[in-house]
């Protein structure tokens, strides 16, 4: 395990040191930070299915400050597993606000930097959760290997597609979701959910460093019968050119609410002179707008007016939330399923 443990790591400092970075929006990007006279710069780390999202919104954004202010805004991205991509801030990354996969990760930013105001979830709407998901399957044509449901992706000859908790938040969403599945199940024996989470990840054929990285094994390298999915990613991954003729999507019977989670890095854009730009970055996510580009990238708006005109997109699961009793929490469930030891680490080793 201490092997596995080191693999991980080194997994997350090649994505620190590989960084893709982005410019958007109006002037020329250069070095992330900084902000003077009519050119304001920010960088925005994200996590890895975003990317298209984010080379939208940074457009009408750069569009909306400079009629408001006469300044040019250029939005510089960084994308990765939003586990990794937090360690990236926590060790240094120059990040004005960070747009990450779950409120676990930011916080693990506030506790190891002190960058970030505890009551982050408190300066936003929806606990600074500006659009949800959920998480399904997406599956090759015509579904060869009858994938309905979890129990499916326990079976022998199944190859499942995930990527890895360690450094994924979307992961973490798919290790909850079929948690919640098998507490279910059994009635709260927890003995048994671990046994059924064990003959899952036992069928996984590949754990990426983040979602993209896996939504790419199963579509660009053939690799597995089921990719467990962000929902938007399944959907941008079957709207793709040709997409249809080769993938399905399967609603499993229940899911988990996924919330990704926005904030500004305060002492970074501080220092960087940004404050005031990163703050109505994300503020402007929640206008209709934006949300309408957050529906457009197959996310779940907050907006109610511009969830109900793409209502018919997203189907509707039973989903359990991170705040419900099962799981009790990000913080919670963070050191009981993620740490270094922690349910996942004994499951995935072996360990009973």
């Amino acid at each position: 395990m201490k092997r596995k443990k080191q693999g991980w790591y080194l997994v997350a400092l090649l994505i620190i040191f590989s960084l893709v970075l982005t410019a958007c929006g109006s002037g020329k990007a250069s070095n992330s930070g900084s902000a003077s006279g009519k050119n304001v710069k920010l960088l925005n780390v994200s996590y890895d299915p975003t990317r298209e999202l984010y080379r939208s919104y940074n457009q009408l954004f750069a569009d909306y400050w400079k009629k408001k202010t006469g300044q040019n805004v250029s939005i510089q991205q960084s994308h990765g597993g939003s586990g990794a991509q937090a360690r990236a801030v926590i060790d240094g990354l120059n990040a004005d606000v960070v747009t990450l996969a779950l409120a676990g990760d930011v916080n693990s930013i506030v506790a190891g930097t002190h960058k970030i105001s505890p009551d982050w979830q408190d300066r936003l709407p929806d606990h600074s959760a500006p659009y949800t998901s959920t998480i399904v399957f997406l599956v090759r044509k015509g579904n060869p290997k009858h994938i309905k449901d979890w129990d499916d992706l326990t079976k022998k000859g199944v190859g499942v597609i995930t990527p890895n908790p360690k450094t994924s938040g979307g992961a973490r969403w798919n290790f909850l979701a079929a948690w919640a599945y098998a507490d279910k199940k059994y009635n709260g024996d927890q003995t048994k959910d671990r046994q059924f989470l064990k003959a899952l990840y036992r069928n996984v054929k590949v754990l990426d460093s983040g979602a993209r990285g896996a939504t790419t094994t199963f579509t660009t390298r053939g690799v597995g019968d089921v990719l467990i999915a962000w929902e938007n990613e399944a959907l941008l991954s079957l709207n793709a050119s040709g997409g249809k003729s080769k993938y399905e999507i399967v609603n499993p019977s229940i899911s988990i609410l996924t919330e990704p989670t926005v904030s500004v890095v305060d002492k970074n854009a501080k220092k960087n002179g940004t404050t005031k730009v990163a703050t109505a970055y994300l503020n402007y996510l929640y206008t209709k707008p934006a949300q309408k580009i957050i529906a457009q990238n197959y996310y779940r708006p907050r907006n109610q007016d511009v969830l109900n005109n793409y209502r018919k997109i997203y189907p509707n699961i039973p989903l359990v939330k991170i705040d419900d009793p099962l799981f009790g929490g990000w913080n919670k469930a963070q050191k009981k399923f993620f740490d270094d030891s922690g349910v996942f680490d004994q499951i995935y080793s072996g360990k009973k």
